[in-house]
């Protein structure tokens, strides 16, 4: 599953949002995820100093704005689904569509609402970025949920690489039957590393154009990486195919006509 997280990237246009959503199925997506809460349930923080307050309230989706982005995909035959931040966007979420759920890390320390997101939707999703070990330990009661799919994050704006410590996504892969990557790193060196190890969730952050207002828009992939991750995880599919042992078909021509042709004495 390849994720184009879209966010609160579209700045609260929801034309910009189609045309982000569009493009990411155009890429060759099949799953693109938005953020759920209220602005209203903000508490005071920095955020009220570097105008991300004035974004977020810009960004807002509220139940109906969600369902119009929700039904959107559904016409293009993609998923569309979103982190939740608080009860009442859980119950939105819940109210669309109880396929996906996305607990963000912010919110993974939250075990009571995993075990009810494990009971109310079909797949389970949690990120792991700023989690303390024992946190992180605590997680392991879930690790043999076939519905609950744990990704590895460094909670990092952009992430560095040399902070993105694939240390712990080899220690999930270890302990946990579902593991995944959610990268905030510049490009898409991260997402490639994580589908070569076997990632079964990849997700970045995507955009249109990295001039719009706002962080996530300036480190966010564009539709031509997107669509390179894309083709890359169907690649990977394809060399994952088991032929046995043996002569291929295909190795016919070469195993009939080119042995030993330099060899004539």
């Amino acid at each position: 599953m390849i994720i184009s997280e879209i966010g609160w990237n579209f700045l609260g246009d929801l034309n910009l949002a189609k045309k982000m959503i569009k493009a990411s199925k155009d890429a060759g997506c099949k799953h693109v995820k938005f953020q759920l809460w209220n602005p209203n349930n903000l508490v005071a923080g920095v955020w009220d100093k570097d105008g991300r307050r004035q974004i977020y309230e810009k960004a807002y989706l509220d139940e109906n704005k969600y369902i119009e982005l929700h039904e959107y995909s559904k016409s293009l035959e993609m998923d569309c689904f979103a982190s939740i931040f608080d009860k009442k966007s859980y119950e939105i979420l819940k109210s669309v569509s109880q396929k996906l759920i996305k607990i963000p890390s912010v919110e993974a320390y939250d075990l009571d609402l995993i075990k009810k997101s494990l009971k109310d939707f079909k797949n389970v999703i949690v990120s792991t970025g700023a989690l303390k070990k024992k946190e992180l330990e605590n997680l392991l009661q879930f690790k043999n949920e076939k519905n609950f799919f744990i990704l590895h994050c460094v909670s990092s704006y952009p992430l560095e690489y040399k902070n993105s410590n694939f240390e712990k996504f080899f220690y999930l892969k270890d302990n946990f039957k579902n593991v995944g990557y959610s990268g905030h790193a510049l490009g898409i060196n991260d997402a490639i590393y994580a589908l070569s190890h076997g990632a079964k969730i990849v997700e970045k952050h995507f955009t249109i154009d990295n001039n719009l207002e706002g962080r996530d828009n300036k480190f966010a992939i564009l539709p031509k990486e997107l669509k390179f991750i894309c083709d890359f995880e169907k690649d990977i599919k394809n060399m994952e195919i088991k032929h046995g042992l043996d002569l291929q078909i295909k190795e016919n021509e070469v195993y009939k006509n080119y042995r030993g042709r330099f060899r004539k004495n």
